[in-house]
């Protein structure tokens, strides 16, 4: 293990981008706490007009590598008010409702106000609705916010400053056990972003032999992230982001995992091999996996035009967008394996 990296600041700054909220479209707030992180260690980021954060340690010798990972989240938009003052959902991302059902919310009006409430379903009471809400499928259309004020009419919910395109967020709820788990939404992505920042931190002392850039996407949950934004000047992209962790996968909650292929075909053989060769260097026990339901930063670069090899790398998260958990065992070896990298 490189002993330059340090996990009470990795779960600090994870904890508070967690807490921050940033569904895709909406992730100033998150991004502007990234950047304050990174100008604290002496760096000053660049900001894309699209939204991204990068910024650059410099090598000691030779070549670009560039890391990619998101810090936009899983959300909804407001699509409209009912009748009786509940909220109609657009999903942000990929996710099933179930997941999301009897999860808290913040619904960020143009105003400014944050107004609370909760995702419900049409029939959410067993002792009202009884077999009816066993059988019910969840989908948008039965699937709705119960604000926490008082309305019974859309004109009532319009009055509070509530309007259709209003961006949703889910809580996220982060907990770190004593067994050193972590629980919350959003690990996907915002445990690879607390990684970037922790090993900055540690190549700030130690410069890495190769120039490295780590550059921040902020709409990976649909689809376009890291189509722009990528340093011209990159030999090597690694998207960073998490491995799901599930039935028929060797992908763990205690493990940094190398994704050779998802939805988008395979990813550089080379590139994953001298990952691969950097892992044993490092003893790590680096899980081999491909994801049939996945696509990353990395997939986005490439059709974009992305003249570089990729490889996607990333620590184990279970219940992957959905309530997710990971253990800080993952969080070291993903940084391990970059800082070994980088050496």
């Amino acid at each position: 293990m490189n002993p330059e990296f340090e996990l009470a600041y990795t779960l600090d700054v994870l904890v508070r981008l967690l807490d921050t909220p940033s569904p895709t479209g909406f992730t100033d707030a998150a991004v502007a706490l990234i950047d304050k992180e990174v100008r604290a260690l002496g760096i000053t980021p660049q900001r894309t007009r699209k939204g991204a954060l990068t910024w650059e340690v410099p090598g000691t010798g030779e070549g670009h590598v560039t890391f990619s990972g998101h810090t936009d989240t899983l959300g909804a938009m407001v699509k409209g008010i009912k009748p009786g003052g509940r909220l109609l959902l657009s999903m942000l991302g990929g996710y099933d409702w179930a997941t999301v059902e009897g999860e808290d919310v913040r619904v960020h009006t143009q105003s400014g106000r944050v107004i609370t409430g909760t995702v419900v379903n049409i029939r959410q009471s067993t002792h009202v609705h009884g077999a009816a809400l066993r059988d019910l499928k969840r989908e948008a259309a039965v699937m709705e916010v119960r604000l926490d004020e008082q309305t019974t009419s859309a004109a009532e919910t319009r009055a509070l400053g509530v309007g259709v395109g209003d961006f949703v967020s889910f809580d996220a709820r982060p907990r770190v056990t004593g067994a050193g788990y972590i629980k919350s939404r959003h690990l996907d992505n915002k445990a690879a972003v607390a990684i970037f920042l922790a090993v900055t931190r540690a190549l700030v002392n130690t410069p890495p032999s190769k120039t490295v850039a780590f550059h921040v996407t902020t709409y990976e949950e649909v689809g376009h992230g890291a189509a722009t934004g990528i340093p011209t000047h990159t030999d090597e992209l690694i998207a960073v982001d998490m491995a799901a962790v599930g039935e028929g996968q060797t992908s763990s909650e205690h493990c940094v995992t190398l994704c050779v292929a998802d939805s988008g075909g395979p990813y550089d053989h080379a590139l994953g091999n001298r990952l691969r060769a950097a892992a044993a260097s490092a003893g790590l026990d680096l899980r081999v996996d491909l994801y049939p339901f996945y696509s990353s930063d990395g997939t986005a670069a490439w059709r974009a035009g992305g003249d570089y090899p990729v490889a996607l790398i990333g620590p184990g998260v279970d219940a992957s967008h959905s309530y997710e958990r990971m253990h800080t065992d993952a969080l070291r070896d993903t940084a391990a394996l970059i800082l070994t990298y980088l050496k």
